[in-house]
């Protein structure tokens, strides 16, 4: 029987959703017959991978440690196999400014922004309003906050409980629909429209059940929605990532534009009962079994 190791929870701001992940993920995995160890490194020393000796480990981290290439370099040294992107693809993808530079040397339009020390951003108008705050590598949007005016820019000031070093990434604000792109085998298999009536599609609006509605098929038009594919695969591609990916996009279709940008790729996509992948999957016709038993057997190293 193989023997799968399943890294969950962790130290990072999305522990929750990665434990929620876990689980989910280690049921599915015993019901196609695996041996399953469940392993929270909050609780355990990593080394003790080593001392377990799975088969194949099932990365089921969310955000920092988990997904920027930390884990994945472990895993590499201890040599044993593991899901989802290798380390590389990983970190380039956390860094969402680093990322959109490549993704923009591939012809895909980003959201057009720029990295500020915080002091430096706190105490200038750095552009115009408005705009995007955002760390510069948490995922789940963790610690966004859009700023529409000076009163915001202010309040964010007054409030400032900021814990994400010492950078901010500032991003122009595009009105419109938000998107998101489910890569899978390395295809692009759908996408989905995201209504959410906070300010911000933020942690809570992704992770708290009725907080946003989803549309699949997304209500745009055939020619957009083949766009957003062939975004979120050529995004996919240009990293280099493996396993699973979503691409998040915004569609100006307010301003009379009519353009898509391309706002981050996640390499470690949620998947809890409400999260948007295994979603887009189960619309596609693939049930949640199958994207874990084929996580499983596209596992490995030197990724």
């Amino acid at each position: 029987m193989i023997h799968v190791l399943v890294l969950m929870g962790g130290n990072s701001a999305e522990r929750e959703v990665s434990l929620r992940t876990g689980l989910e993920v280690s049921k599915s995995l015993k019901n196609l017959g695996f041996k399953v160890t469940k392993f929270d490194p909050s609780n355990e020393q990593l080394s003790q991978i080593q001392v377990i000796s799975p088969d194949i480990v099932f990365n089921a981290l969310h955000g920092r440690f988990g997904e920027d290439g930390f884990i994945q370099g472990l895993l590499e040294t201890y040599k044993i196999p593991y899901t989802h992107s290798g380390v590389l693809a990983s970190a380039l993808a956390m860094d969402k400014f680093f990322s959109k530079k490549i993704f923009e040397s591939v012809g895909i339009k980003c959201t057009s922004g720029d990295v500020f020390v915080l002091d430096d951003f706190l105490s200038n108008e750095v552009m115009d309003f408005p705009y995007v705050v955002k760390p510069i590598n948490e995922g789940s949007s963790v610690g966004v906050n859009i700023i529409f005016n000076k009163e915001d820019k202010i309040n964010f000031k007054n409030n400032n409980n900021w814990s994400f070093g010492k950078k901010i990434l500032v991003e122009k604000y595009i009105p419109g629909k938000e998107l998101t792109v489910a890569i899978f085998k390395d295809k692009a298999i759908g996408v989905t429209e995201i209504e959410y009536h906070s300010k911000v599609y933020d942690y809570h609006a992704k992770y708290q059940k009725n907080s946003s509605k989803h549309y699949i098929p997304a209500n745009i038009s055939t020619n957009k929605y083949n766009e957003a594919l062939d975004i979120g695969i050529r995004a996919h591609r240009s990293l280099g990532c493996r396993g699973i990916t979503r691409a998040d996009i915004r569609y100006d279709s307010n301003s009379g534009l009519d353009e898509l940008y391309l706002m981050e790729l996640n390499t470690q996509p949620g998947l809890t009962p409400i999260s948007l992948f295994p979603e887009i999957a189960s619309y596609a016709g693939i049930n949640f079994d199958e994207i874990v038993d084929w996580l499983i057997r596209d596992a490995g190293c030197n990724k």
